[in-house]
């Protein structure tokens, strides 16, 4: 029996900054954008494809057909069944952190021990940090925070149907605005080494 912290956050908010240091931390392997090559990989899949779809459910006029190149005629829920499947493969494979992708739930029912994770931070702080790493306006900012948290939002209610910032679907949630991203690692797997315990 594997356990497995499955890390969703919200944009700026250093969610996978958290999780790579959490994985150095407690020696685990980390699946975040990794996630897209494995699935490509073991599928007929391409890899743009899988991309453009990550974390995100596109335009109708785009799922029900895509250019040729592309691997024509695969839906959204193809592209999620084929992820989920990679992330019931890692999680087979061992201890290890898994950010977003709805892993949390795709790994409800497996015999594996996961702990929810959830971290935010209130959108100024999040805005602040976007700009200060692409070095653009608070304008620019902004509108990247909220059409990226969209997307993900979207993408967990259409294949959970449940919210995505619900508290009561996660063991933990953090505010990386009271803490460091070093803190906030440290808070984890302190929570972690007394709920696997269970």
């Amino acid at each position: 029996m594997s356990e497995i912290i499955c890390i969703a956050r919200s944009y700026g908010s250093g969610g996978r900054t958290i999780g790579k240091l959490l994985s150095q931390s407690m020696q685990l392997p980390c699946y975040d954008r990794e996630l897209i090559y494995l699935a490509s990989e073991n599928s007929e899949l391409n890899k743009e494809l899988l991309a453009r779809n990550d974390e995100r459910v596109v335009k109708p006029s785009f799922h029900t057909t895509v250019p040729s190149e592309m691997n024509p005629y695969r839906s959204r829920d193809d592209i999620f069944a084929c992820q989920s499947k990679i992330i019931r493969d890692v999680a087979d494979k061992g201890n290890c952190v898994i950010i977003g992708r709805c892993a949390s739930h795709i790994l409800r029912s497996s015999p594996h021990k996961v702990l929810r994770v959830y971290i935010w931070a209130p959108e100024h702080v999040c805005v602040r940090t976007v700009m200060e790493k692409f070095a653009i306006s608070e304008k620019e900012a902004l509108k990247m925070i909220r059409q990226v948290n969209k997307h993900r939002a979207d993408y967990v209610k259409h294949h959970t149907e449940s919210s995505w910032t619900d508290a009561r679907n996660y063991d933990l949630c953090i505010d990386t605005s009271r803490l460091t991203y070093e803190q906030a690692e440290q808070a984890i797997r302190t929570y972690a080494d007394v709920f696997f315990k269970w």
